[in-house]
């Protein structure tokens, strides 16, 4: 089976081949221009390499650890190298497992699930849903809800405070996010997991925004486990990762009970069923996995390792300058963030503009200009609330708002597959609707704007 490679040098000028590249949207203006997908924290689109692969292999898919015929093993083998690739690429430490999952929200429910009895949960406010709420679910865990900090050190100092009070001292862990969904802002990941190790508590990392955009190594963080999810790094066909140390999920009930989790299935003397599990990452993989996303992951991985870290950074960091240039010069735009407007980030920016319902100004962006992003609270109410000043809510009807009502936010996201002319594209439209309004009329339906027809 042939695999296509990425040139290197193409990787330093330009973007990286991405499905979708080509697609032309209408306007409601006339014509048609090239979608520009700036929403990529949402779901990225996938790799052209990632296709190619997945395509390649679509032909010999057969069922996983379950059969002796040739495609069987042959998909086996890719299942568990894939699972190897996503080790390499995480820079996974002897003795760590590779769970492959449904997504970073199911990875996290994983990690709940499986929790020793007394743990008590460490997590920021400015957390996605996925990282903030799944520890509740469990009566025998305590959760402890921290105040966005406003500086990295504060979050520091934060974290430490509330570990040394914590009384019983038990297992602990702590949540965090490696890069905010919302901000695009970078969390100071390696000195947070120093202070939960310090006080004796263990520490897993929401990395879905982080992953497709740096290089992430769980050596390096000393982190004990990182999620993510596929969808965000270029690989679609719904999978997940969960990585990290193996005691906890050892230990653990599986998290689902069923085929492939369970080694010896017996009746009893009795009458009752005995279930002999899985101490591997079989344990908690329970049901025909997903092979294809498994792979898809694997190769995203590859392909952006192959590509260099460092060039899609750096031309990311241009990408994101010229935005908060452009932003900046716009009148009653204002770009939301914790740290401040130096802190380093990825390519994930969240503002709201001074008079704009953010559904309006978000319909008006797609419908008059053929771009995508997103509006609303973005999963992470808690932090929004807090950016915009207050209890944003549903904004009401469509069109502009009185000055100072709350505000949900526009986010606009991109990454190694975004055209400059995309972002350029954005700003612009950014300055028009500010400076002249939208062209078009725009109506309330289902609770979003939507052009009248």
């Amino acid at each position: 089976m042939s695999v296509s490679t990425l040139a290197t040098d193409q990787a330093i000028c330009t973007p990286l081949p991405v499905l979708g590249s080509d697609v032309r949207v209408p306007l409601v203006t006339g014509g048609e221009v090239p979608y520009a997908a700036l929403d990529y924290a949402a779901s990225a689109p996938a790799l052209q390499r990632v296709w190619d692969d997945v395509a390649a292999y679509a032909p010999y898919y057969g069922s996983v650890h379950r059969g002796a015929g040739y495609l069987s093993q042959l998909s086996t083998e890719l299942f568990e190298n894939s699972r190897a690739d996503v080790a390499a690429f995480l820079g996974c430490r002897d003795g760590d497992q590779v769970l492959f999952t449904r997504s970073t929200t199911d990875s996290l429910n994983l990690l709940a699930a499986v929790l020793p009895a007394g743990t008590r949960v460490f997590v920021f406010e400015t957390e996605h849903h996925a990282a903030l709420l799944p520890w509740q679910r469990r009566a025998d865990v305590a959760v402890t809800y921290l105040d966005a900090p406003r500086t990295p050190a504060q979050a520091v100092e934060i974290l430490e405070r509330e570990l040394a009070a914590r009384e019983p001292y038990g297992p602990a862990l702590v949540c965090v996010t490696g890069a905010s969904n919302v901000t695009g802002e970078l969390w100071p990941v390696r000195e947070l997991a120093a202070a939960a190790h310090a006080h004796g508590a263990r520490i897993v990392v929401d990395a879905a925004q982080l992953v497709p955009h740096q290089r992430v190594d769980i050596a390096e963080l000393d982190a004990d486990w990182v999620a993510f999810s596929g969808h965000k790094l270029y690989a679609p066909f719904g999978a997940g990762v969960l990585a990290g140390r193996a005691d906890w999920l050892r230990d653990a009930e599986p998290y689902l009970a069923g085929g492939g989790a369970s080694r010896s299935v017996a009746r009893g003397a009795s009458g009752e069923v005995r279930v002999d599990w899985h101490e591997g990452v079989a344990r908690h993989e329970a049901g025909s996995p997903n092979v294809i996303g498994a792979y898809a992951i694997a190769s995203a991985c590859k392909a952006l390792a192959e590509a260099g870290f460092d060039r899609l950074a750096e031309r990311e960091r241009e990408l994101i300058a010229r935005v908060r240039e452009g932003l900046a010069a716009v009148p009653g735009v204002r770009v939301l963030s914790l740290f401040g407007p130096d802190a380093p980030s990825v390519g994930v920016l969240s503002f709201t503009v001074d008079g704009w319902n953010s559904s309006h100004f978000a319909a008006a962006l797609s419908a008059e200009y053929g771009i995508g992003v997103r509006d609303g609270l973005f999963c992470a109410h808690p932090l929004v609330r807090t950016l915009v000043g207050g209890d944003a809510a549903a904004e009401g009807e469509c069109g502009a708002v009185d000055e100072g009502a709350p505000l949900n936010a526009i986010r606009v996201s991109f990454g190694a597959g975004t055209p400059d002319e995309h972002v350029d594209r954005f700003v612009t439209a950014v300055g028009e609707l500010v400076r002249h309004g939208a062209k078009w009329s725009y109506r309330t339906e289902g609770g979003r704007c939507v052009p009248v027809v």
